[in-house]
């Protein structure tokens, strides 16, 4: 029986064996699977954590400010009662004003961005191609003139005469800080107790509207055309004209309803606002008068610097920009005679200068110039732009691109259009401020070049407000932000083409009148550069 058994046993064990083995092999093949999965899964993880994170930072921002405006709302539409319960504010035409804008404390989204490695790669390839163009640079004038300098003389001429600039943007500054303030106070000490508040008021309208057309409207124009300041030196004139009169106005619109509102007490002086916070206001990056914004608690020096290196590398980006994408094309020794081919050509060629100068002017005014005066004077809401590169729609774009100007175009304008309409007129109210707007830029562009060639006007109010009503909020597909792109390059390039053939026209085919028409005639259209 043992002998019989053994053999049997052996055959048992050697079946186990077998098995196990057999069984081994897929039990390390699925293990392997197992592994291959899971390394396949944390790459899918990481892509998919990489796209959150830029969503998340794309729209974290605007979702915080909604929420913040809707968790405001509530407090500022109570107001206290008799018993010291809260009541509804009325939701009367009176009480406009306390729907204005809320400022919070939020960074600017370029700052968010970033903070994540892809977003700040783009900026580093916008660094780089500054250093390419420097090369370039360098490179032609090595070739040209057998030596290695860089020669800034278009940037030196751009910003000539700046003794002129700074004594007539002084002149502004002080008229703009003490005649609206003390005309202001005046006013106010007097409107409670004046028999016609409405003569009064009129009257002193009157009076500081003549003020301000003389200091703020004709001593601008007169200081560019006489002294025959160059480009830069006449927009930086210019340009403070328009914020200084979009300041005084504002600070006007937003204190003398309080006063009218708020009658003192006997034996009380009415309640002005302070000098302090008025001085504040004028250097702060935003057009919206508050007694008090959000603050910071301290100056970020490291930030400071590195922002003003930022500016500085923009004013030097646009330089070579000009010297090696323009000036090369519209000079007088490489243009040809005028036909359907070469303004083709010229615009195309134009778009991608025209595009780099509209990203330059963002980044360095829009995100730079406004952050580095929010930090110096610890203004703690930033958000002076949206993300404009992604909207799908005209009316998007218009509303983020510069929300420091947005917010008092809107308050100001279309707002108080439809205040005094009764809130009709929609349609109107915002056709109203789209001319505003264009006349005001166009205005910019006219004395900034020295002549006048209305295509800004054209495009902003002609393309814009048809852009503005067909490419509206409906849009919502990524087609519409191609499109949208597509039409801001095709539009940069005609600015850029017409406003350079214009300048050379004006300097080779000089006026030899000054009738109306010879002054609003483009040069460019009969100027042949043979002289």
């Amino acid at each position: 029986m043992t002998t019989a058994e053994q053999p049997k046993g052996l055959w048992r064990r050697n079946i186990k064996t077998r098995q196990s083995d057999e069984t081994s092999g897929p039990v390390e093949d699925h293990n392997d699977l197992q592994e291959e999965d899971l390394r396949r899964w944390q790459k899918h993880a990481q892509k998919v954590k990489g796209k959150v994170l830029e969503q998340v930072q794309d729209q974290l921002s605007d979702l915080l400010d909604e929420a913040l405006t809707e968790s405001i709302q509530p407090f500022t539409q109570l107001q206290p009662a008799v018993n010291g319960k809260l009541s509804k504010r009325p939701s009367s035409s009176s009480q406009r004003m306390d729907d204005g804008k809320v400022f919070v404390d939020r960074p600017s989204l370029l700052d968010e961005l970033f903070e994540i490695n892809h977003i700040r790669t783009i900026y580093h390839m916008f660094i780089a191609v500054l250093l390419i163009f420097c090369l370039s640079t360098l490179a032609v004038d090595y070739i040209d003139q057998g030596r290695l300098v860089l020669e800034f003389d278009l940037l030196f001429f751009a910003f000539g005469k700046l003794g002129t600039v700074t004594w007539a943007w002084v002149v502004m500054f002080v008229y703009t800080l003490l005649v609206p303030y003390f005309t202001l106070v005046y006013w106010g000490s007097l409107y409670h107790s004046f028999p016609s508040k409405l003569g009064l008021s009129i009257v002193t309208g009157l009076v500081l509207s003549a003020v301000q057309t003389c200091v703020l409207g004709v001593f601008p124009i007169y200081v560019v055309v006489h002294y025959q300041l160059p480009p830069a030196s006449r927009f930086i004139v210019i340009l403070e004209q328009i914020r200084f009169l979009m300041k005084s106005y504002s600070f006007m619109r937003e204190t003398a309803p309080v006063i009218m509102k708020n009658t003192p007490k006997k034996g009380e002086s009415p309640r002005s606002p302070t000098l302090s916070s008025y001085l504040y206001f004028l250097f702060c990056p935003t057009l919206i008068y508050r007694e008090s914004y959000p603050r910071n608690t301290h100056i970020r020096w490291k930030y400071v610097g590195v922002t003003l290196g930022m500016i500085l590398g923009c004013l030097f980006y646009g330089y070579f920009i000009l010297v090696r994408l323009c000036v090369p094309v519209f000079r007088p020794e490489t243009n040809q005679p005028l036909s359907k081919r070469t303004m083709v050509l010229a615009v195309f060629n134009s778009i991608l200068p025209g595009i780099m100068f509209l990203l330059l002017c963002f980044f360095a005014f829009l995100h730079c110039w406004l952050n580095l005066f929010g930090e110096l004077l610890r203004f703690a809401d930033r958000m002076f732009y949206k993300d404009w590169w992604n909207s799908t729609s005209f009316a998007n774009y218009y509303r983020t691109w510069n929300v420091v100007v947005h917010d008092w175009l809107y308050y100001y304008g279309y707002r108080d259009f439809l205040w005094l309409s009764k809130r009709k007129f929609r349609t109107a109210a915002m056709l109203s401020v789209f001319i505003v707007s264009a006349v005001v830029h166009e205005y910019a562009l006219g004395m900034g070049f020295g002549f006048f060639y209305p295509v800004m006007f054209s495009l902003f109010a002609c393309f814009g407000v048809m852009f503005n009503f067909t490419m509206n909020d409906k849009r919502q597909s990524p087609v519409f932000n191609v499109i949208m792109w597509a039409c801001l390059f095709l539009g940069q390039g005609v600015q850029v083409c017409l406003y350079c053939q214009e300048w050379y026209a004006q300097i080779h085919c000089p006026r030899t009148g000054n009738s109306f028409w010879e002054l609003v005639t483009p040069r460019s259209w009969s100027c042949s550069y043979q002289s």
